[in-house]
C-alpha cells in the first residue's frame, strides 16, 4: 500500500467499505454470512482512479477480516486479482471458495 493511504480509516457501512482519499472514495460492496465475508464489488470514483486508492481499500478490507476472524470470499476480479499478486492474503481467504486453487 501507498504511504499516503497508510493513515486513512476504514469505514464498514454495514454493506460496504470504504476510505476516502482527497474528497472521493474507493470502496467495497460486501455481504456477510456468518463466519465468511463476500466480497462483490471493488470501486474507486474517477478522479481517484490510479492513485492506488482501490489497493488500499482492499487492503484494507483483507485486514479488517483478518483481524475479526472471518474468512474472504473474493467474488470481485480485482479482489481476487489483487490476491493472487499478493499471495500472503490467501491465508484468510476461505478454503471452500471456488477458484481457491487459482489465486
Amino acid at each position: 500500500m501507498k504511504s499516503e493511504f497508510e493513515n486513512i480509516s476504514l469505514t464498514n457501512t454495514g454493506k460496504r467499505f470504504e476510505i476516502e482519499f482527497n474528497g472521493h472514495s474507493a470502496f467495497i460492496d460486501y455481504r456477510e454470512m456468518g463466519s465468511q465475508i463476500a466480497l462483490n464489488h471493488t470501486e474507486a470514483d474517477l478522479l481517484i482512479s490510479g492513485t492506488g486508492a482501490a489497493e488500499a481499500v482492499v487492503e484494507k478490507t483483507l485486514q479488517y477480516i483478518e483481524d475479526h476472524h472471518k474468512k474472504a470470499l473474493p467474488f470481485c476480479p480485482y479482489v481476487a486479482a489483487f490476491i493472487k499478486k499478493n499471495p500472503e492474503w490467501k491465508r484468510i481467504v476461505d478454503e471452500r471458495f471456488h477458484g481457491y486453487d487459482q489465486l
